[in-house]
């Protein structure tokens, strides 16, 4: 496996407008083995999870599941496609679809920050 998401933290970097996630909200992933798991909260998420499977590329298959502010509970699916940055910091490449609500679809990009 080329890729090690675990105790890698995201934020936002940019969202289709249709999407819910922005600048505010932050992922903490983990790894084990080719599983891939995250929480997310912040902005307009009160809470988040998702739960992925990582391919010999290090790209994510996931399924998510947040609440919002409005105190909806949201689902979809995402397809995350990594970009290794200069600095070793990884950049997810998103297309994402709603499983719930209107059904549409969306990109986005996060990017890991270090603290």
């Amino acid at each position: 496996m080329s890729i090690n998401y675990d105790q890698r933290r995201f934020v936002s970097l940019s969202n289709s407008e249709n999407g819910e996630v922005g600048a505010e909200t932050v992922f903490q992933y983990r790894q084990e083995g080719d599983v891939v798991w995250a929480t997310y909260c912040g902005g307009s998420i009160v809470f988040g999870t998702l739960i992925a499977k990582t391919d010999d590329a290090g790209c994510l298959d996931m399924r998510y599941q947040h609440v919002n502010a409005a105190g909806e509970l949201m689902t979809g699916i995402c397809h995350s496609t990594p970009e290794t940055l200069p600095d070793g910091c990884l950049r997810l490449h998103e297309r994402w679809q709603w499983t719930s609500g209107d059904g549409s679809r969306g990109v986005s990009v996060i990017e890991e920050i270090r603290s």
